[in-house]
This record gives structure tokens, C-alpha cells and sequence, in this order.
């Protein structure tokens, strides 16, 4: 009986591996697609992906500091300010005094600017609901779970990317 059992064990950690490997190279292949996405709309508008998931994160967020922007998206402070700068400029976020506090700048989207894009990603997200209909609320808490987990994780890494110039992910020049 207990020889049994290990099979099974032995098949089901066997599953597992293929699973989780599929998992993996399925997540490469979302995360490439979801880029060229971004990409694609960004262009469309004149801006970079990572001036259009800035709107979207301050669009989410509400008003806040450049700091949180680095915070949240994991880019350096100093290139947050550049991107600030330009989406300024472009008349789509301004910098605000806190009303709680003067000595702080909150950076916010102008709505009234951004009106469109809420077509274009009202769209874009009810076709991902759409797709999201398949699943029972189990499997929709496990989803929302791992979502959850690797947009942080996510994040993390990029905050240690542009933290350390000595970073292990940087590529390392060539003999």
C-alpha cells in the first residue's frame, strides 16, 4: 500500500513541477504581451509605457508625494522626477501643495486630460473580465492571491534594480 502511495506522491510532485513551469513561462509570455500593450497605447498618445502606468497608479492612488511614486513603482527618485517633469509638461499630472501640510508636493492626474483613456482601458478591462467569468469564486481568490503577490514581488525587484548600480539582475559586461 505505502508503495502506492509514493507513487502518487512522486506523481503528483511530478505534476506540480509541470505545472508551476507552466506557470512560469505562461507569466513570461503575459508579461511580454502585456508590455507591448502598453507600448502600443503609450505610442498612440505620445507617451512611454512607464508614463502610462505612472497616470494609471496615480489614477488609482489619488494625490502623492513623488517619493510614493518611486515607492510604488520602484524607480529611482530621480527619475521620477524627470518623468513628473515631462508628464507636466504634457499637461496631464501637476504638482499640488498638501493641504494638511505645506511643505509637502503631491503630484496629481488632471481627469479632465486623461477622460479619454478611461475608453480605451474601460474596454481593455471589461474584455479581461470577460475572460474571468470561467472561474468559481475559489479560483478566483487563488487568481486574485498570486496577482496580488506578484505585482509586489514585482515591485521589489524593480526597487532593487535601480537601487544598486552593482545590482546581480544587471548583465555583467563581457571578457
Amino acid at each position: 500500500m505505502s508503495s502506492g502511495a509514493g507513487r502518487k506522491k512522486v506523481a503528483t510532485g511530478f505534476s506540480r513541477r509541470i505545472l508551476v513551469e507552466g506557470i512560469l513561462a505562461a507569466g513570461r509570455e503575459n508579461s511580454a504581451a502585456t508590455v507591448m500593450l502598453h507600448t502600443a497605447i503609450a505610442e498612440r498618445w505620445g507617451l512611454t509605457a512607464t508614463d502610462t502606468k505612472t497616470i494609471d497608479t496615480l489614477m488609482r492612488l489619488g494625490p502623492v508625494t513623488a517619493g510614493e511614486v518611486a515607492k510604488y513603482t520602484g524607480l529611482a527618485t530621480a527619475s521620477v522626477t524627470s518623468l513628473i517633469d515631462r508628464l507636466e509638461k504634457k499637461g496631464l499630472v501637476r504638482r499640488v501643495r498638501d493641504a494638511h501640510d505645506r511643505r509637502r508636493v503631491m503630484v496629481e492626474p488632471i481627469r479632465e486630460r486623461l477622460a479619454g483613456g478611461e475608453t480605451v482601458y474601460g474596454s481593455i478591462r471589461q474584455g479581461f473580465a470577460n475572460l474571468l467569468e470561467r472561474y468559481n469564486d475559489e479560483q478566483l481568490g487563488t487568481i486574485l492571491d498570486f496577482m496580488q503577490r506578484s505585482s509586489k514581488r514585482a515591485r521589489e525587484i524593480t526597487a532593487t534594480i535601480t537601487a544598486s548600480p552593482a545590482s546581480p539582475i544587471r548583465p555583467t559586461a563581457k571578457p
